[in-house]
């Protein structure tokens, strides 16, 4: 017979242990990942409504909130080449309901080229890759250059004249533009915007001679009949824009490099959410209507486990310190 003594302590010793557990941080986590999430989330986005990586903040917002039951917000946090966003996830509660949308331009070469408060690869815990697109260097409709061979001679007939747009410092249409001064000989001038719609108005204008723009962003200027492609940056043409020749075709070599876009969370944020969140990602890329649009911006999908798309992020981090050095990039005003 069970001594009423005798089950209180063993009711005290299960709660010591509950208590223990506590203090390690399992059980409220264990408990919350089952409910979570239990209030709306946010996605935050290092550029302004209408880029490359607006859109796709958007769809995903659009097609993971009805699985997650709960609404998501997209907060634009544009400036200081994408880190001003990354910061504010990485700096936030790790419960799981501040995401970021990002790219390779906050996430693996601006912290090379800008003091930042906080660690892209400790303070953020990697969720996904969600795309990758080449990048495509467009001029104006209404520019006089046709082919690159136009845009090189006036280049190395008047050095330092000619303007190329970015969507900010330690962007990758900025780290295009410098390789391409480089292999190329010629000195086209960095412009630095807030994100690559802003940039977009004054390549239209004229202010602007050229851009590298992320396909995802520069193909609805370029449907559109904004936009006249020269060439694409990357090793093969795009599938989307069958007739833009690479620059490699057009005999420029050295600036193969593209633009991918991935899901971050807070570090710390529990396994069993990061797991979840994945899961979400994963579903929603596999949708017909997402791959198609994703395909539409010249992109491709690469489905990638949370694990493997953090050794490629640390492995993209070191490759593009190494590039930011051996160019000799360097941050204005540095």
């Amino acid at each position: 017979m069970n001594h009423p003594r005798n089950a209180a302590r063993r009711r005290t010793v299960r709660l010591a242990a509950c208590g223990g557990l506590a203090a390690l941080g399992l059980v409220p986590w264990v408990s919350h990942a089952q409910g979570w999430p239990d209030k709306p989330l946010r996605i935050m986005v290092g550029a302004n409504a209408g880029g490359g990586t607006d859109i796709l903040a958007r769809l995903l917002a659009e097609k993971m909130g009805p699985a997650l039951k709960q609404s998501i917000v997209i907060e634009n946090r544009p400036g200081a080449s994408n880190t001003i966003a990354a910061e504010l996830a990485a700096k936030a509660v790790p419960d799981g309901t501040t995401l970021l949308l990002a790219t390779n331009t906050g996430q693996a070469v601006a912290p090379h080229l800008i003091k930042l408060k906080f660690d892209p690869l400790k303070d953020l815990q990697p969720v996904g890759l969600v795309a990758v697109v080449p990048n495509v260097l467009v001029v104006s409709a209404t520019s006089p250059y046709k082919s690159v061979k136009d845009l090189l001679a006036d280049l190395q007939a008047k050095p330092g004249a000619l303007k190329y747009a970015s969507s900010g410092i330690g962007s990758t249409q900025h780290i295009v533009g410098e390789a391409f001064n480089l292999s190329t000989k010629t000195k086209a001038i960095h412009v630095p915007y807030k994100g690559s719609s802003q940039a977009h108005i004054d390549i239209i204008g004229g202010q602007v001679e050229m851009m590298f723009d992320t396909t995802s962003s520069a193909m609805g200027q370029i449907r559109g009949g904004k936009f006249r492609p020269l060439a694409i940056t990357t090793a093969k043409r795009s599938p989307e824009l069958p007739d833009v020749p690479t620059l490699a075709e057009q005999g420029v070599s050295g600036a193969d490099i593209q633009t991918w876009y991935a899901m971050y969370v807070t570090a710390g944020t529990p396994k069993a959410v990061v797991d979840r969140l994945a899961a979400e990602l994963a579903a929603a890329l596999r949708l017909p209507d997402v791959a198609a649009r994703i395909k539409g911006l010249g992109g491709e999908i690469q489905p990638m486990t949370p694990e493997q798309f953090a050794e490629m992020n640390k492995s993209e981090f070191e490759r593009y310190g190494r590039l930011v050095r051996d160019a000799g990039i360097k941050a204005e005003g540095q």
